[in-house]
Formats: C-alpha cells, sequence, structure tokens
C-alpha cells in the first residue's frame, strides 16, 4: 500500500488550494478515505473522510471537522485511485502537514505534504 500526497504549498489568507493523494496497491474504490493534518506542537486531526461507493453504493458520504465545514470539500476518483481535498477560504489555522490515511488491513499513511497560510 502506498499513499502520495502532494498539492500543498504557501498560500495568503482566503487563498485555495487543491491536495491529492494517489494510491496504489489495494482496491481503492472498496475502503473509505480520510484526511488528516497536525500542525506544530499539536496532535494530528481528523480532517475528512469519504465513504467507498461499495460500501454506500453511488451516494457517497462525507463528513468533516467542525473548524473546516463549509471550506474543505474531500472527494475521490476510483479510476484514477486518487483522494483530493479543495481547500478554499483558507485561515492561518490552517497550516499544518496534510495526510491521507486508508484502512486496509492495518492503519496506512501517506509522507504528507505542507500547507503554510501566511500574509
Amino acid at each position: 500500500v502506498q499513499l502520495v500526497e502532494s498539492g500543498g504549498g504557501s498560500v495568503q489568507p482566503g487563498g485555495s488550494l487543491r491536495l491529492s493523494c494517489a494510491t496504489s496497491g489495494f482496491t481503492f474504490s472498496r475502503y473509505a478515505m480520510f484526511w488528516h493534518r497536525q500542525a506544530p506542537g499539536k496532535e494530528r486531526e481528523l480532517v475528512a473522510v469519504i465513504t467507498s461507493a461499495s460500501t454506500h453504493g453511488v451516494d457517497l458520504h462525507t463528513n468533516y471537522a467542525d473548524s473546516v465545514k463549509g471550506r474543505f470539500t474531500i472527494s475521490r476518483d476510483d479510476a484514477k485511485n486518487t483522494v483530493y481535498l479543495q481547500m478554499n477560504s483558507l485561515k492561518p489555522e490552517d497550516t499544518a502537514v496534510y495526510y491521507c490515511r486508508v484502512v486496509v488491513d492495518r492503519w496506512y499513511w501517506g509522507q504528507g505534504t505542507q500547507v503554510t497560510v501566511s500574509s
């Protein structure tokens, strides 16, 4: 199982970024996918989750941390084995390393991508 995040960078407050997590080594369409983040000196926190179509049929379910609701959108492309996190209206407190995760036989994490929101 491999997870590779990309799309991080530096952006001003109010800006947008789109993170990608390309995966391999497992049947992507069968598993829920998660985005987490970890800010300096803080614990890693769950940001968003998206279920799999095989679990919930055509209608996927998503859930978000209260701090990002209405600003972030998680989505997936099963044909590309990739999960995305669209982040809009970014705030300085969104600064963190962002990780994607999947639970197959155990938890697997990507290496993370840095997001910095600063003026």
